[in-house]
């Protein structure tokens, strides 16, 4: 049986007869920030793709162009380049180095097998990536790569208990900042915010590179503001911009610490920046958002990229980002927001996807069955202000008494001051995509 690790951070035995619970184990490596020997010791930024391990690993294939490993290994030093600097062309080359490693070794090629699993989690084709984490777990049972893979793509598909499993599992065999952060994400979507920022202190402890230490504070940033502290999350942004200057979710963590105190013009410029070099969706919306707030009604360059991302992911029938549906949910064409959404239901069952559905449908008029998504995007208990926001005005649009207590537990996980902001801007599931996992 597990113990629990408590909210103070103390490992007590606790709920050791209650199944299921997530166990940290003691915490007997830390503390040590500093990257080990031979780890990735570069100038920190993003944009750095020549250097540090990506170069590394470009000249291991150079020097050995007939080892199957030393391709394996430059396509998950892309990926990571591709999960801290949010460009998609490193999954392009991540792809063409694990062909060259399976056209090598295409039968007991475990490296390149939890490579194809990253790869595809990182395209969100959380299916195909938890396929590959089978195969992984199974070729190498006491391996933890595969672990890993499996555990990003059964949070993301909505098959929480499965991805509990896989992150213990990953946690029992090797507790570092990788097991740690997966177990935080899991922590975070049961409820467990405070545990989930424990799980997270030990993955900075544990971090080996710039780029983990600025994930896991960048992470603990977002714990900080969906809990309402903006100077605590604002002190973990400039930590991780410490590390690494453009990473881009500190970077828009800082962008919403500035309009949570209402210089919104600062804000905007900020967003501006950051949208130029990274177009994500989150990023365009929060930015639109907050340009409405400010009475501009205009969509803004911000809109017409997520307008054209809408158009792009309706005609190639690929994954769907959440944030596209919702920028059509709110600002666009509300019965395209539920086609989407329908048809990313139809993959993936998690609690983000149903928030989005839910919050698709009510703003198509389908109120009471918004409900039932709104309902299940709450089955875990996860304590994000933008569930409870949507599904208390469905409910209030139902004229249901339940509204004004969901409406108050949004409230209350507001980040304050929101004197800028019209809606619960907390991200939706602080990098719920399997790409902002350390790895």
């Amino acid at each position: 049986m597990k113990s629990l690790i408590n909210a103070a951070g103390a490992a007590l035995a606790v709920a050791a007869c209650v199944a299921g619970l997530l166990y940290l184990g003691p915490d007997a490596a830390r503390p040590t920030a500093a990257p080990p020997a031979g780890a990735d010791t570069g100038a920190p930024g993003a944009g750095r793709a020549d250097t540090g391990a990506v170069g590394a690993a470009r000249s291991r294939t150079r020097d050995h162009p007939g080892d199957p490993a030393a391709w394996a290994g430059l396509a998950r030093a892309e990926i990571e380049q591709a999960r801290t600097t949010l460009d998609a062309a490193r999954l392009d080359a991540a792809e063409k180095a694990l062909r060259r490693s399976l056209a090598l070794d295409g039968t007991d090629n475990y490296a390149a097998v939890t490579g194809q699993g990253l790869l595809a989690n990182s395209r969100h084709a959380f299916t195909r990536g938890r396929a590959y984490g089978l195969d992984s777990t199974r070729m190498a049972p006491d391996r933890p790569d595969g672990y890993a893979v499996l555990a990003d793509a059964e949070i993301q598909l909505g098959n929480y208990p499965a991805a509990r499993t896989a992150v213990q599992r990953l946690l029992d065999i090797a507790p570092t900042t990788a097991a740690y952060s997966r177990a935080a994400y899991d922590l975070e979507t049961h409820g467990r915010t405070q545990d989930a920022a424990i799980a997270l202190r030990r993955a900075l402890d544990h971090a080996g590179t710039v780029d983990e230490r600025a994930f896991a504070e960048a992470r603990l940033g977002d714990l900080a503001w969906s809990a309402g502290a903006v100077d605590r999350a604002e002190r973990h942004y400039r930590r991780a911009l410490d590390a690494v200057p453009k990473h881009p979710y500190a970077r828009a963590g800082i962008a919403r610490v500035t309009a949570a105190r209402g210089r919104t013009g600062t804000a905007l410029e900020l967003y501006g920046r950051l949208t130029e070099e990274t177009p994500l969706p989150q990023f365009l919306l929060e930015a639109v958002e907050l340009r409405r707030a400010a009475g501009d009604m205009g969509q803004g360059r911000e809109g017409a990229a997520l307008a054209a991302q809408v158009r792009l992911v309706r005609a190639d029938g690929g994954p769907v980002d959440p944030y596209l549906a919702l920028y059509a949910a709110d600002h666009g064409d509300p019965a395209l927001a539920v086609e989407l959404m329908r048809r990313e239901w139809r993959h993936t069952r998690s609690v983000i996807v149903a928030d989005a559905l839910g919050w698709a449908l009510h703003r198509a008029g389908r109120h009471t069955e918004a409900l039932g998504y709104a309902r299940e995007a709450a089955r875990t208990g996860w304590k994000n202000a933008q569930f409870h926001h949507h599904r208390g005005t469905i409910e209030q649009a139902l004229g249901m008494p339940g509204a004004a207590r969901s409406l108050r537990e949004a409230a209350a996980l507001r980040p304050r001051p929101t004197r800028e902001t019209t809606k619960p801007p907390a991200p939706l599931g602080a990098r719920a995509d399997a790409g902002g996992f350390a790895r």
